[in-house]
């Protein structure tokens, strides 16, 4: 009996795990969490006999671990379209992302007067983030805003916002690219492309040539 019991319990973390995946916006966190989900659902349906159940989460598993291979594994083309401060369109991108903006820079308030750095990143030809930055004095870039929408946040668009930012002002005597502390997710993003917190308590990313 008591078996049984710890069984059913399998069976509802399984559940709970699998109706997480399904509030993620980010596909790949989707897929990850839903993965997870499969194999624990899986296996207790397997174990409990039910094998209509195991061999569906399996197949559900195996469909997960596709699409991510395929996610990680598949070369994005990576485009820039830069843009006025006051372009419509980009004028209408921040509001319409307001809430989930303020989400990561709770700060932050548009000053197209500080933009010296304004651009759209396109992945395979859709808007996938907005980058948002002024020059500062001694080879110095100050972020004002670096935003991925939820569907493309797998650092893909990070990398190549750096290295863009490597190849096009390193010759121009820029050397680093600081950002300003906000919300917790977005230092850990910011930690994980290569950011480290410098003397002035600012996060700080040297720009290679």
């Amino acid at each position: 009996m008591t078996d049984i019991y710890y069984l059913h319990w399998i069976g509802y973390v399984a559940s709970a795990i699998i109706a997480l995946s399904m509030t993620m916006s980010s596909i790949v966190k989707f897929r990850i969490i839903n993965l997870f989900g499969a194999i624990l659902f899986s296996t207790y349906g397997f174990i409990i006999s039910a094998v209509p159940v195991g061999m569906l989460n399996t197949l559900i598993a195996c469909i997960d671990i596709y699409y991510l291979y395929s996610i990680f594994i598949r070369r994005d083309d990576f485009e820039i379209l830069e843009v006025r401060n006051d372009n419509l369109y980009l004028l209408r991108f921040l509001e319409f992302h307001k809430e989930d903006i303020q989400t990561f820079f709770p700060e932050f308030t548009y000053k197209p007067e500080l933009n010296t750095i304004s651009f759209f990143v396109l992945r395979n030809m859709a808007v996938a983030g907005l980058f948002l930055a002024h020059e500062r004095n001694n080879g110095e870039i100050r972020v004002g805003l670096d935003y991925v929408i939820p569907e493309y946040r797998d650092f893909k668009n990070g990398r190549f916002v750096y290295i863009l930012l490597s190849e096009r002002f390193v010759d121009k005597g820029i050397t680093r690219v600081t950002a300003t502390k906000t919300s917790s997710k977005h230092m850990k993003y910011l930690k994980k492309l290569g950011f480290v917190e410098n003397e002035a308590g600012l996060l700080e990313k040297k720009l290679n040539p």
